[in-house]
């Protein structure tokens, strides 16, 4: 608002006043300090209080301007921070043109606030502390004390977490080289800046196995200190485990056992744990090196074929023998004897007794014949297995198969496995089929082919002593033989089988064929 002249006289009169009072003497200063007073607008902070009576200090009454200058003069940490752009002040935008009374308003009484802002509002991130993880959600009081300024809380992890060091002060003071801000679990610790870089179980180990009671510092790194009592060796193979063990695992050991021990592990001693020969853990102890030292109680020989099992067995299992039959007894073995435990015919195990080399030998037991057939099932029996290509030749008997006979198994014929004395006559196996009964006699072969009964082949002419001749040839058997079973002597004149076709009703008498022929009743000659 525009002042009046008068007015705006008597108020530059005001401000002159001081500076004429000054040039009169100390006298009138003293006075001029106490106008000052009157003319204040009010009283100042607590924390301005030694300086109220001293208005020069923070107002220039020549230029308004520089009111900021003056109090970058008393505040030397905050100037510190605008000119290296660090800290809340040194970040704000704009700062280099703002004035502090901007922000910052005095006069309000001993306890008004100076900061017209609220802490809630304040964002972190503009200071150099950005709040993350677990600090996000914390109160000012938690980290900033009362009383103080807030530039003075520290930012070192230890300032506040000191109490929360588990380490005592230990390791690095930057917990945050190891923890996250969201929770002290979960630590990254690089172990490879020490002296013992972890690998493999050693990378998984926590902390606190190898650091006990959260000692740091001095931890030994030698393999016993903490695997001493894990050392079966009982301290007999020294202290330098990692000369046979890796850190894999302790059954993972690298011992060239062939080469350090003069005995290369092959087989299944290869897989087997030390212990397993050499009793106690104690391997300074001499161990014997034949096979019976160890597997005395495993030789059902008796130690009768001497010590060396490797000339028969492997060093993968006792069941297959590395043993070459032919070579060294002269007998082969064929098929599926090669799969046989020996046991299977060697039934004593601990003699050197020569096995029988018939069939029989064996198998006697199996055999079905009871011996009838004799004691070289390999006549018709294959090695890989009974049933297998049974290759018996019929033929070279005294009853050679013919047709469908090569069919028929051998019990549909043969009622005794002994396969002897089977009748050779048609009818001892074909009695249920032969349709006469018997009546024509038991050789079916005189009339029937063995290719099946219905190729069949009889001469009526010869056998019968009456030619089929004409349509006679084409009528089946039953037309004329009604009982099949018997030998039947039939007439032999027409009027015996056409009576029912005579038309002349016997007149002509019962010779038909003296007018008709074989070939049907029509077309007669008459003479």
């Amino acid at each position: 608002m525009p002042v009046a002249v008068p007015q705006r006289n008597m108020l530059v009169a005001l401000l002159m006043l001081p500076a004429t009072l000054c040039l009169l003497g100390p006298s009138a200063a003293a006075r001029a300090a106490g106008l000052e007073s009157l003319l204040m607008p009010g009283k100042v902070s607590r924390a301005h209080e030694r300086q109220e009576e001293q208005c020069a200090l923070c107002h220039d009454r020549a230029d308004k301007g520089r009111q900021a200058t003056l109090c970058l003069d008393c505040h030397e940490d905050i100037a510190a921070d605008l000119r290296a752009a660090r800290g809340m002040h040194g970040r704000l935008a704009g700062i280099a043109d703002a004035q502090c009374s901007a922000c910052h308003t005095e006069h309000l009484g001993r306890d008004g606030d100076i900061v017209k802002s609220t802490p809630v509002a304040l964002d972190h991130r503009a200071t150099d502390f950005p709040l993350e993880g677990t600090h996000q959600v914390l109160v000012c009081s938690a980290c900033h004390q009362p009383g103080r300024k807030a530039r003075a809380t520290g930012s070192a992890c230890v300032d506040c977490h000191r109490g929360d060091d588990v380490h005592r002060g230990q390791l690095d003071p930057d917990c945050g080289s190891c923890h996250g801000q969201r929770s002290w679990a979960g630590g990254r610790f690089d172990h490879s800046r020490t002296n013992f870089r972890l690998a493999d179980k050693h990378a998984q180990a926590s902390c606190n196995a190898c650091h006990a009671g959260g000692r740091y510092e001095g931890t030994p790194t030698r393999c016993v200190a903490c695997h001493r009592p894990d050392d079966t060796h009982a301290g007999a193979r020294g202290e330098h485990c990692g000369s046979c063990h890796t850190s894999k695992e302790w059954q993972a050991s690298r011992f060239d056992h062939g080469r350090q021990a003069d005995f290369p592990l092959a087989g299944r001693h290869a897989r087997l744990n030390c212990g397993a020969c050499h009793a106690g853990g104690r391997l300074e102890d001499p161990v014997p090196r034949d096979c019976v030292g160890c597997h005395r109680a495993d030789d059902m020989h008796a130690v009768r074929f001497g010590t060396g099992c490797g000339d028969c067995h492997g060093q993968d299992q006792w069941q297959v023998p590395a043993w070459d039959h032919t070579a060294r007894t002269g007998v082969a073995l064929p098929d599926g004897h090669t799969q046989l435990a020996c046991h299977a015919c060697h039934t004593d195990a601990v003699e050197r007794q020569p096995v029988r080399q018939t069939c029989a030998d064996c198998h006697r037991a199996e055999d079905p014949h009871g011996g009838a057939l004799g004691v070289a099932c390999n006549d018709c029996h294959a090695t890989s297995g009974w049933r297998d290509h049974i290759r018996f030749d019929h033929d070279l008997t005294d009853y050679p198969l013919l047709g469908l006979h090569v069919l028929p198994t051998c019990a549909q014929c043969h009622t005794s496995r002994a396969f002897r004395g089977a009748p050779q006559d048609c009818h001892a196996c074909h009695s249920r089929d032969d349709l006469h009964k018997g009546s024509l006699g038991r050789d079916c072969s005189a009339c029937h082919s063995p290719n099946g009964w219905k190729l069949w082949e009889f001469e009526h002419a010869r056998m019968a002593r009456f030619e089929l001749a004409g349509a006679h040839a084409q009528v089946a058997c039953v037309a004329c033989h009604r009982q099949p079973a018997g030998v039947v002597e039939l007439p032999r004149d027409c009027a015996s089988c056409h009576r029912s076709d005579d038309i002349h009703l016997g007149q002509f008498g019962p010779q038909c064929q003296h007018c008709h022929s074989t070939l049907g009743f029509q077309g007669a000659k008459i003479q």
